[in-house]
């Protein structure tokens, strides 16, 4: 049998304090300045409520709301929490405004002042999904003195490189997302957006890669395949500067012309700062060459082989990059025209019915022009053939002075570019014949010398790499089989950008 006792009030027998009172519905347990115990027991309750009857805790269904509305929740000092996630938002540290290298931590925002110098922040190493830091410009000084975000093995937005920012005002918020894409920027502000996170073409392949200050240069002697990795983009660099010269021509036989240069092509990204040649176009669809992440084949023009002593040099071979195609060099004359290519073979110096043509430069035509004609030969029948045109000039003229002394013409001149980081000059046309004479000299950048006027003697073969054309045969009386041209120098293709 059960039975129940109900009473409103419990006291203590020694004082006759309550320790439980009941008014109403309310139940007190316990009196002012009592310690109520419960051992080994669950309390549960919907509602925790403070004296004045404001909510602490509230749960309704699944939902548990702590404090209300207008109350301050705190962590007591030396207290932590976790698993309540993070909201996309950082802790901003007002009190401690970074001028130097420093490490950022998870959850915190940086102002950076670099108006002492620009200096780099280490991202967290080993970050975990989530993980969130913010850095904004505190002087508005990053235009001048940039902010370097060292990734610390991790990607940024995809990309395997550091970040620069560069932007005056420049603010981003960087969540660690995996390890495909790293860290990702969620920042939304105006003066950020203008100013992407840089990110740099990545590439490999060339014979020799070198740098120069912040660029990176590949140059190809031979075939090769030019693998990007990371296109970049506009902030960082997104397109490449290039020299693309052709094989140069040969020089004809004796009493022959000088063979004309490959054809010299040079663009020069907005981005670069090196001195570029003369013919290197800095504006336009072909100032720089955009780039996307894939192999781009390298074709490196041969310079041409002389074949004999009375025949016309045969022509040099195209160089490529991508839509870049440079034409190889036109052959030097014997007893025919001349060959037309990059730049010009020069004309044949003997005279009579031969037509003493010369070899057209710049075929077929690009802007700027590729090279130049070749040169024409000395009066009829004065046995001095013209020089080979070259990247940057004519080629020179045979001439007859006094009369009966024939002089061959120089090779057209060369061009220098600074594109390796300093200056190198290429293109040089072959220098023709001079019966009786002086044989002309090659051009400068890689041209080579007739052979030696009075004697017989091979034209010299032009530099290798230079795209130069080979210098002229010439021959005495009675050994014109030692009247063999020389050999056009091979091509070359170096390819610049920005990598940092």
């Amino acid at each position: 049998m059960t039975s129940k006792i109900k009473v409103d009030n419990i006291s203590k027998v020694s004082d006759d304090s309550n320790i439980i009172n009941k008014c109403g519905t309310a139940i007190n347990v316990g009196a002012s300045g009592n310690t109520v115990t419960v051992t080994g027991n669950d309390i549960r309750s919907d509602n925790y409520k403070a004296a004045d009857g404001g909510v602490i805790i509230s749960q309704s269904g699944t939902a548990i709301t702590i404090g209300a509305s207008g109350d301050t929740v705190s962590l007591a000092s030396g207290a932590s929490q976790s698993g309540f996630g993070r909201s996309g938002s950082v802790d901003w540290q007002t009190g401690s405004i970074k001028t130097a290298t420093f490490t950022a931590a998870s959850g915190e925002g940086y102002f950076c002042n670099t108006s002492g110098g620009a200096f780099t922040v280490n991202l967290p190493a080993s970050p975990s999904a989530g993980d969130i830091v913010a850095f904004s410009d505190y002087t508005r000084t990053f235009n001048s003195e940039n902010l370097t975000i060292n990734r610390n093995s991790e990607p940024i937005g995809g990309v395997a490189q550091n970040a620069v920012l560069n932007v005056n005002g420049q603010a981003i918020t960087l969540v660690y997302v995996d390890g495909t894409e790293g860290w990702i920027n969620v920042q939304n502000a105006e003066d950020t957006e203008t100013g992407l996170i840089p990110a740099f073409v990545s590439a490999s392949g060339g014979n020799t890669v070198t740098t120069s200050g912040d660029f990176k240069i590949h140059t190809f002697t031979g075939p090769g395949t030019f693998t990007v990795s990371s296109a970049g983009n506009a902030a960082g660099s997104n397109s490449v500067s290039y020299l693309v010269l052709a094989g140069g021509g040969a020089g004809g036989g004796g009493v022959g012309g000088g063979g004309g240069a490959g054809g010299f092509r040079e663009g020069k990204a907005s981005s670069d700062c090196y001195t570029a040649s003369p013919l290197a176009c800095t504006s336009g669809a072909n100032a720089g060459l955009p780039v996307t992440a894939q192999g781009y084949p390298i074709t490196v023009g041969g310079g041409a082989s002389a074949p004999g002593s009375s025949v016309t040099g045969p022509s040099g071979s195209p160089s490529v990059f991508s839509t870049i195609v440079s034409t190889g060099g036109g052959g030097g004359a014997r007893n025919s025209a001349a060959g037309p290519g990059g730049s010009g073979g020069g004309a044949y110096g003997g005279g009579g019915a031969t037509p003493n043509t010369i070899g057209t430069g710049n075929t077929p035509p690009v802007s700027p022009p590729q090279g130049n004609p070749g040169g024409t030969p000395g009066s009829c029948s004065s046995e001095s053939g013209g020089g080979g045109g070259g990247a940057g000039a004519v080629g020179g003229a045979g001439t007859t002075n006094p009369p009966g002394v024939n002089n061959g013409g120089v090779g057209g001149a060369g061009v220098a570019s600074s594109i390796t980081g300093s200056p190198v000059t290429r293109g040089g046309g072959g220098g023709g014949s001079g019966f009786a004479g002086t044989g002309g000299s090659g051009g400068s950048g890689g041209g080579g010398q007739s052979g030696p006027g009075g004697n017989a003697g091979s034209g010299q073969q032009a530099t290798a790499n230079s795209g130069g054309g080979g210098g002229a045969g010439n021959y005495a009386p009675g050994t014109p089989s030692a009247a063999i041209g020389g050999d056009g120098g091979s091509g070359i293709v170096i390819i610049r950008y920005k990598f940092q």
